[in-house]
C-alpha cells in the first residue's frame, strides 16, 4: 500500500502570520495520525517562513509514525531576527541531531517560493554523495528530490540514495488540462521503471490532489506520497480528519 505522509508546512505558515502558537503543529500532527496518516513531513527552510527548527524537535519527540524531514543539505545556519524564534542550525546539523526515519534532500534556494526542480546530479553528484553517505551512516533512509529523467535517476542510485521523490508538478499541470497528460504520465511511469531497475524506492510529491492522485497512484512501485498544500486547502472545506481519509481513499485504501 502507498503511504500518505502529510506535510504540515501550511499549518505552520498560518501560525506564523500572527505572534501565536495557534494553530499548533504538533496537535495537527496528532489529528492527522488519528485520522489515518502514515507519516508526517516537514520542510524547514533557513528563513523559517513556516516550519521552524523547534517544530522539528517537538515533532520528533512525539511522533510514533514515520517522520520525513525535507530540505536543502547545503543550507547553513542562520540567526533568527524574530523574538521567541530559535536560530536555524543548518539543515544537516538539524537532521543529524533529530535522526528522522527519512530525510529527503531538495535543491531549493531562499529565493524560491516552493521547490520547483529536482537535483542535477551530473553537476552536483560529487557534492551530494558524501551527504547521502553521512545520513545513511546515521541510519536515516535518504531520498533525493528528482525530475522524471531516467539518466538523472540512474545517477541517484550511483550516489547511494535509498529512494527518490519524483517532483510531480509537471504531471499535475498536464492533468489539469494541457492535453499532454498521456505523454507526461508515461514519463513518470518510465522514471518509476528506471528507479526499480536501479534498486531505488519511489516516493512522489508536489501539487498532487484529490483529483489527480488516483491516476498517479497507479505508477508502478510507488511507496509514498507527501502532500501538504492541497490537503490543507481541502481540510478548510471538509475538516482535517475527513481530508486525510479522502486522500487515503484516493490512494486506493
Amino acid at each position: 500500500m502507498i503511504a500518505l505522509s502529510v506535510n504540515l508546512n501550511k499549518i505552520a505558515l498560518i501560525r506564523n502570520s500572527r505572534d501565536t502558537t495557534n494553530p499548533s503543529v504538533t496537535e495537527h500532527a496528532r489529528m492527522c495520525i488519528a485520522a489515518g496518516a502514515d507519516g508526517i513531513t516537514v520542510h524547514p527552510r533557513p528563513d523559517q517562513r513556516h516550519i521552524r527548527a523547534q517544530d522539528c524537535f517537538e515533532l520528533a519527540a512525539m511522533l510514533a509514525v514515520e517522520f520525513n524531514i525535507e530540505g536543502n543539505p547545503m543550507a547553513g545556519p542562520r540567526r533568527s531576527d524574530r523574538t521567541g524564534v530559535s536560530d536555524y542550525p543548518g539543515f544537516m546539523e538539524l537532521v543529524r541531531e533529530i535522526r528522522p526515519a527519512q530525510c529527503t534532500l531538495v535543491p531549493d534556494g531562499d529565493d524560491q517560493l516552493t521547490s520547483d526542480h529536482g537535483f542535477d546530479l551530473k553537476r552536483d553528484g560529487d557534492t551530494v554523495a558524501p551527504l547521502v553517505a553521512d545520513l545513511k551512516a546515521l541510519g536515516i533512509r535518504t531520498s533525493l528530490f528528482m525530475d522524471p529523467e531516467p539518466e538523472q535517476i540512474r545517477l541517484a542510485a550511483q550516489v547511494g540514495a535509498d529512494r527518490i521523490e519524483l517532483y510531480t508538478e509537471r504531471y499535475a499541470r498536464a492533468f489539469a488540462g494541457d492535453n499532454m497528460i498521456e505523454a507526461v504520465f508515461r514519463q513518470f511511469v518510465l522514471a518509476a521503471e528506471t528507479a526499480a531497475e536501479e534498486g531505488l524506492g519511489l516516493n512522489a510529491g508536489h501539487d498532487l490532489n484529490l483529483l489527480n492522485l488516483p491516476r498517479f497512484a497507479t505508477v508502478p512501485g510507488l511507496l509514498e506520497v507527501s502532500i501538504g498544500h492541497a490537503l490543507t486547502v481541502d481540510a478548510i472545506r471538509m475538516g482535517l480528519a475527513n481530508a486525510v481519509a479522502a486522500y487515503q481513499r484516493a490512494l486506493g485504501k
